[in-house]
């Protein structure tokens, strides 16, 4: 039987944006018998440059993500850095739910001593200080840093690779030799698309999220392992249908 692993893209966007965000997932990279299913959220933020986007985010990837039990998937993956919505689907849901930046981080741990992030803009910091707060995992920390280039959600990188990548490379660099990170955590999965390059250039493991949160995600389904009802308690009376009204943005 395929075991479906609904993954939860934060912000809204139309059907050929979504398969962007798909393709950071190569068919070699999903074990057989399980099968990915990427969704965008139905409306909220655009970007999650503000803490008022932030919960936006929160709200709508648990709308996205409460109905993934009742439809048949084994677990939900949130695909972002910011974790958004992951407690509350953890309280909701018993089957797991992973959230991409814990998942990053703790990958990082694993292969390193000090881990930096880099990401496209300064504004999605709050997002990283949120989950390191979380996970206690700032003596592991080199740096934050950025680039200084405003995210696009629908089209990613393409047509500025050529510029961006080159950025990138430089920050990392500054990262390695300045910060003395080991370990090169990309700062979104929006940036999928410049992990080859980087990994190929970079003297330290590079960290692609979305695939190391998907992975692990396969790993606890395969495990039979989910989230403690000791540490996420589920809802007494839970209220999915709370989000219905607030209309589609793409249908």
């Amino acid at each position: 039987m395929t075991k479906r692993i609904r993954i939860i893209v934060p912000v809204p966007l139309p059907a050929a944006a979504v398969r962007n965000f798909a393709s950071q997932l190569p068919a070699d990279l999903v074990s057989p018998g399980f099968e990915p299913e990427f969704v965008a959220v139905r409306n909220g933020g655009v970007l999650g440059g503000d803490l008022f986007e932030a919960m936006l985010f929160d709200a709508f990837v648990f709308d996205a993500g409460a109905s993934a039990e009742e439809d048949g998937c084994a677990a939900v993956c949130v695909n972002s850095l910011s974790d958004s919505g992951v407690a509350a689907l953890r309280s909701r849901l018993t089957i797991p739910v992973v959230g991409t930046g814990q998942a990053a981080f703790l990958a990082a741990c694993l292969v390193g001593k000090k881990f930096s992030i880099v990401s496209m803009w300064d504004r999605w910091d709050h997002f990283n200080e949120k989950v390191l707060n979380e996970q206690r995992l700032w003596d592991r920390v080199a740096s934050i840093r950025s680039i200084g280039v405003r995210p696009d959600t629908a089209e990613l990188l393409a047509g500025k690779e050529d510029f961006v990548f080159a950025r990138l490379e430089a920050e990392c660099m500054r990262a390695i030799e300045e910060d003395k990170a080991d370990v090169i955590v990309l700062g979104s999965t929006t940036m999928h698309q410049s992990h080859a390059w980087l990994a190929a250039r970079l003297p330290v493991p590079v960290i692609n999220p979305g695939v190391v949160s998907y992975k692990m995600t396969e790993m606890l389904v395969t495990l039979g392992m989910s989230q403690s009802k000791i540490a996420y308690r589920s809802p007494e009376k839970p209220n999915d249908a709370i989000f219905r009204a607030v209309p589609s943005l793409y249908g």
